[in-house]
């Protein structure tokens, strides 16, 4: 397992070459239970985004019959220890629900504080080129964590996601940003 793990992380290292970076863990809740190799890379802003990126590594040890192998992406606009809450929670809830792209994810409280989504979309990470898609040592997918707001949500169970992906195109959605509005 050990030689999984560091694959997962020569990935992202090498996608976010010249970004800094630190190893991080989170050791409250279940996660570890579940995974003990359940860490993040968090990369400091650079030429690859201007944002901080956390990834999770070792999500992808959980295997479902009808879900995929993952990892997830978060892109936030502060560097903070919640993000690395976040990526343990849904890690958590995606080895007992299965997560796949296009699947969303309730928080039940705002992703960052003063921030009007309190879900997860599970998302091709369109922010990044497909490089970064496909871990090929293990076959993991990397799917992006973005935050939406309830009447996103609900607009996506009523009329899909590719339109409310357009309404995203249309306004040229930073996703990222905490007190952005929601477009539905």
């Amino acid at each position: 397992m050990a030689a999984e793990i560091e694959s997962i992380i020569e990935h992202f290292k090498s996608y976010f070459e010249g970004h800094d970076f630190e190893l991080m863990t989170w050791d409250t809740g279940p996660i570890k239970k579940i995974i003990p190799e359940f860490q993040v890379v968090k990369f400091s802003p650079g030429k690859k985004c201007d944002q901080w990126v956390y990834c999770s590594v070792g999500t992808s040890k959980i295997n479902h019959e009808t879900a995929g192998r993952y990892e997830f992406i978060v892109i936030s606009p502060i560097e903070t220890d919640r993000i690395v809450q976040m990526l343990a929670m849904v890690t958590y809830f995606h080895s007992r629900h299965g997560l796949e792209y296009t699947d969303t994810v309730p928080i039940g409280e705002p992703w960052l504080e003063g921030s009007l989504c309190e879900n997860w979309l599970v998302s091709l990470p369109y922010s990044f080129d497909p490089s970064i898609e496909l871990i090929p040592a293990n076959r993991t997918r990397v799917a992006c964590l973005i935050p939406i707001s309830d009447a996103e949500r609900e607009y996506i169970a009523e009329n899909g996601l590719e339109l409310l992906e357009q309404q995203f195109d249309e306004v040229k959605l930073k996703y990222w940003e905490i007190d952005r509005a929601s477009v539905v």
